[in-house]
């Protein structure tokens, strides 16, 4: 039988496997969303760059979908206290990705420019408005968010949604717009050929270097420049949850002392530059492919990186350093957590098998003499 102390440490990496999935997934269709405007330069190459993304990206959004589930039934405090401190920033997200389907369905209704140029800048928005906001809740995360907790563990957000745009916080959303675009860049190159595979080539070469480079200032920042949170009391990791239960303190540099304590932690932030560098180098020698590897072992060394800084928290508390909710105490009881275990374990194979599937079948390029020759095509 698995206790609940394991329990919650596999949860914690069971939405962090879902969080990278998204981030790899669906990121190239966001990527590709964003770059719509600046790659494609006619109708036609725009129409190839949606037609890249057009049979996954509504099986990608499962990934999203099920990360969200699986915060509200794992970490329901998580879940309550981040959509109502994020609840402007999240509305925004979902507004932007409502843009991309109705973009597909509706952009080839109508031959009038002006038409087709005005949903191009929508799912410009689809793309690179996720991107940024989702980098900086991460961003804020780090920073800590303003929320405190009363005796019922009821939560108040006490800042405001112009708060959360932080010096920090933007760089944190750079960092995500230029991996994600990145992604986007190097799907490309392999799902395109002629001149969009060549721009997207030179685009993935400066945007993988810059998210090298916006990774490591963030790294400085985090390790020079932030305070962490670190908690001072013992922590009974099988008791019911009640973040109130324990001591928490603010520290300079205190998010890299898992680094100092699980020195293998640092193949994160080493995976993350080292695959940025190959990406650039890939796309630079043509090998789309490999480029996509890259920039997706990017990201995941980016999110890692994140995340094994603030273990155990996942969401510290600047107004109310104590309610800081934690790996140890913010989950579902044990017998939730073993039931969504189980339900895990059957449906998250499932997911990769089909979205593996989708893949196959839809792989190889996509060009210009495709377009007129399918009904399936936007």
């Amino acid at each position: 039988m698995i206790d609940y102390e394991v329990l919650r440490v596999i949860w914690w990496v069971l939405v962090g496997v879902l969080l990278i999935g998204f981030a790899i997934t669906d990121g190239f269709d966001l990527g590709v969303g964003a770059l719509l405007t600046l790659i494609g330069k006619t109708d036609d190459e725009r129409r190839v760059m949606i037609n890249t993304v057009g049979p996954h990206w509504d099986g990608n959004q499962v990934w999203f979908i099920t990360a969200g589930g699986a915060i509200f039934a794992a970490w329901p405090m998580i879940y309550a206290t981040a959509f109502s401190g994020f609840y402007l920033a999240l509305a925004l997200v979902l507004i932007a990705l409502w843009m991309r389907p109705l973009g597909f369905d509706f952009r080839s209704k109508l031959e009038d420019k002006r038409w087709r140029t005005s949903w191009d800048w929508a799912l410009f928005t689809s793309g690179f408005v996720p991107a940024l906001i989702f980098g900086v809740a991460f961003g804020n995360l780090l920073l800590g968010v303003p929320f405190e907790l009363d005796g019922n563990l009821k939560a108040t957000y006490t800042g405001s949604f112009f708060g959360l745009l932080t010096p920090f916080a933007l760089v944190a959303g750079l960092v995500s717009v230029a991996m994600i675009l990145n992604h986007g860049a190097t799907w490309l190159q392999m799902k395109t050929d002629s001149f969009i595979e060549v721009r997207a080539r030179a685009v993935s070469v400066v945007l993988s270097l810059a998210t090298v480079v916006l990774f490591i200032l963030a790294g400085l920042w985090v390790a020079f420049g932030l305070d962490g949170f670190v908690v001072t009391s013992a922590v009974d990791t099988l008791a019911t949850s009640n973040p109130l239960k324990k001591e928490v303190a603010v520290e300079a540099g205190a998010w890299m002392a898992n680094y100092s304590k699980y020195p293998w932690m640092v193949v994160a932030p080493l995976l993350g530059i080292g695959a940025g560098l190959a990406c650039a180098f890939f796309s630079k020698a043509g090998r789309g492919g490999w480029a996509f590897v890259s920039s997706a072992l990017m990201m995941t060394g980016i999110i890692l990186t994140a995340g094994f800084s603030m273990f155990p928290f996942l969401m510290p508390s600047t107004t109310m350093p104590v309610a800081s909710l934690t790996v140890w105490d913010a989950t579902s009881s044990e017998m939730t957590l073993k039931i969504m275990f189980g339900v895990a374990c059957v449906f998250v194979p499932i997911v990769l098998s089909y979205t593996a599937y989708g893949f196959y079948v839809m792989r190889g390029r996509i060009k210009n003499s495709d377009l007129d020759s399918s009904h399936a095509i936007y």
